[in-house]
């Protein structure tokens, strides 16, 4: 088992416990995390992998690159940008099979993503890699230095001891898994406080999220692609930053929640569930009456037709005109 692995698949749970908790704070059933994770995993370690055979294509398609070896993700190589994005596709199409928005999906997993990547960014210390530039700070990290020729191994001095690059170096990895835990607290904050929604919680994530990163990637001493004088990723944090930004400023809309969806069983928010605002969702939990059930009464009553007796249906009127005005009145409806 490779530490990196481990490390990915405790920041998934850890995702998914938080996500699952805030869905079902908002009305979701228990677990339903668990139908939203079978699809965003997979198209987030996908997506992350493309991410990085885009952006780093010499060891694939340079000289002497290997155009398979895009396929061997076992040897590293994953961008959290393209996790973000895969993922974000995985999710709508679970959104799809669960009836549920995007939206409420992305709200409620969006401190947690920020804490699967805190605990994640840890397979960097294990990996010996993303670290920055030297320094004499008490916390400067050792580095060992690699082996190019055997991925993943250091390299071993005639002592039988790995070989261990001079001085101490910059934790870049622990600076981005410090933020990550900030962002999730920011983010849990100011939702509770400003009730976002549509999507609003999640931008102010991603807001967050590349802000730090941007200075942190200013920071790392890793091969990278650079344009300008800067690294790739930078361009990538300020371009997300914006487009986070100007939907964060430009949607509006309440904080969405679940109820069932009582007897026509439809509605947008999954079979069984339909989507309500927040002061509707407490009155159901306080009252147990379903919003709008009142209104649904009062036209299925307006709706019931007439009941025959021996002389035809019952009306107030001759030859039943009456119930031919009250059914086209209905059909209007």
């Amino acid at each position: 088992m490779r530490a990196y692995a481990l490390c990915i698949v405790l920041g998934i749970i850890v995702a998914c416990y938080v996500m699952d908790r805030r869905m079902r704070e908002r009305g979701a059933p228990q677990y339903a995390v668990l139908d939203v994770a079978v699809w965003a995993v997979p198209f987030g370690i996908v997506g992350a992998r493309i991410y990085h055979v885009i952006t780093s294509p010499q060891a694939y398609f340079g000289e002497g690159g290997h155009p398979l070896d895009a396929f061997k993700i076992w040897e590293g190589g994953l961008g959290v940008w393209g996790s973000v994005a895969g993922g974000a596709v995985g999710a709508w199409l679970a959104a799809r099979q669960m009836g549920l928005p995007l939206s409420f999906l992305a709200d409620t997993l969006a401190p947690g993503l920020a804490l699967a990547q805190a605990v994640g960014r840890w397979g960097n210390w294990f990996n010996n890699e993303l670290y920055g530039g030297r320094t004499s700070l008490p916390w400067g990290l050792e580095v060992h230095e690699m082996d190019r020729n055997n991925p993943g191994k250091a390299v071993i001095g005639a002592d039988g001891e790995p070989v261990l690059l001079p001085g101490t170096y910059h934790p870049t990895f622990l600076y981005e898994s410090l933020w990550d835990i900030g962002v999730a607290v920011l983010v849990f904050l100011v939702d509770r406080r400003y009730k976002l929604g549509k999507g609003r919680a999640f931008a102010l994530y991603v807001m967050a999220y590349t802000a730090g990163r941007a200075w942190i990637e200013a920071m790392r001493t890793d091969p990278a692609n650079h344009f300008l004088g800067l690294r790739l990723n930078i361009y990538t944090a300020l371009v997300v930053f914006v487009g986070a930004l100007v939907y964060f400023l430009r949607v509006r809309g309440p904080q969405e929640f679940l109820v069932p969806a009582g007897a026509d069983g439809g509605g947008r928010g999954g079979p069984g569930y339909r989507v309500v605002t927040e002061p509707e969702y407490r009155r159901y939990r306080e009252t147990g009456e379903l919003p709008g059930a009142e209104a649904q009464d009062e036209h299925e009553s307006a709706d019931e037709p007439a009941q025959a007796g021996p002389a035809g249906p019952k009306t107030g009127g001759k030859d039943g005109a009456e119930p031919a005005e009250k059914a086209s009145a209905g059909d209007d409806r």
